[in-house]
């Protein structure tokens, strides 16, 4: 009969607002284009591409960059379509019917919508209050739900808020579960998971091209993982699931990613004068952050929002999200976007 998969009725969307704002603080994104000469190269390169060819159904010339490195083996690493299709690839391999899958809450929307997908049951365990991470918490959900995947998202997003690598590897070390480690805003913050790889092969570490290294138009991330893990991922995955002019795109950005230093750094600072600026307005509360936003709360959230794209300013409002009630998330602009931000918070 032709009807849709029974539970896809249920499934919200992943969306946000399409709207052509003339400052877009609301995706994550890095606020300007790629450094020119890192554009350049890949202009250059693209032009020698044979588009008549498929591309390499592996994606070896990029894992093997990557894999160098973290001092791994190309085996060791898989390519994703954007690290979003790594993360619905895993639940789909170690999820499954009769299986549970484990994350915080509130993190990553569609943690809960890929377990869904792959016929997993999502158990989200709530975050503090402050939105930190009890790990206890977090591995008891995941020994009662016999859980095949742990999530964890570090920096967290929405929230900016972080584990750190102890946390996450006493996580690790008293878990049968894989232990999934989102690590898409991990060039803000500098900490990172990779090294539980070696120790501990229910681990993985995925990453994104999309934030710090200004790729989201692109859509490319990458997992790490023991060979076995990455293997069996890679079972699910479509073959050529990523186009040569991403690859060329990717590997040439990797390559050349010190030269977005600068730019990393003037995020950070962005996001220091930010968190003092609006922690200074009444009735705005600034939760610490490791990324390239900030999680705020007001008393009157719908009324900023409102402010916010009266200005053309366009922001991600969560207020009516659960565990977010009256909280905003802006990303970190240019000095001169913040600049914009700061006059609209301020009234």
């Amino acid at each position: 009969m032709f009807m849709p998969r029974a539970g896809l009725e249920a499934l919200q969307t992943y969306s946000v607002a399409d709207t052509d704002w003339a400052i877009r603080l609301d995706a994550n994104e890095r606020p300007t284009d790629l450094p020119p000469a890192v554009k350049a190269r890949i202009i250059e390169r693209l032009g020698l591409l044979p588009f008549n060819r498929y591309p390499e159904i592996s994606a070896q010339s990029l894992k093997a960059v990557i894999a160098a490195e973290f001092g791994l083996q190309a085996a060791n690493v898989l390519i994703g379509n954007g690290s979003s299709e790594i993360l619905e690839a895993l639940c789909f391999a170690y999820g499954g019917a009769g299986r549970s899958i484990v994350y915080p809450s509130p993190s990553f929307s569609m943690y809960g919508i890929y377990a869904k997908l792959a016929d997993s049951q999502p158990v989200p365990v709530a975050l503090q209050a402050d939105y930190t991470l009890d790990a206890d918490k977090m591995l008891t959900a995941a020994e009662q739900a016999a859980a095949g995947v742990i999530l964890l998202c570090n920096p967290n997003n929405p929230t900016g808020t972080v584990m750190p690598p102890e946390q996450i590897e006493y996580i690790a070390a008293n878990t049968r579960s894989l232990v999934v480690v989102d690590e898409a805003y991990h060039e803000f913050y500098g900490r990172t998971a990779v090294s539980l790889l070696g120790k501990y092969p229910h681990v993985a570490v995925a990453r994104t091209f999309s934030k710090a290294y200004g790729l989201a138009a692109a859509r490319v991330g990458y997992l790490l993982a023991s060979e076995a893990v990455a293997g069996t991922i890679g079972k699910v995955l479509l073959p050529y699931n990523i186009n040569a002019l991403t690859l060329i795109t990717a590997e040439t950005v990797f390559g050349m990613r010190r030269e977005f230093a600068g730019s990393l750094a003037e995020t950070s600072r962005e996001r220091e004068r930010l968190t003092a600026a609006l922690g200074a307005v009444a009735g705005i509360h600034v939760y610490p952050s490791q990324t390239n936003f900030l999680l705020v709360k007001s008393e009157q959230a719908p009324e900023l929002v409102a402010r916010f794209r009266r200005r053309g300013i366009g922001v991600r409002d969560f207020s009516a999200a659960p565990g977010l009630a009256g909280c905003i998330r802006i990303g970190v602009g240019t000095p001169a976007e913040n600049d914009a931000v700061l006059e609209v918070a301020a009234g």
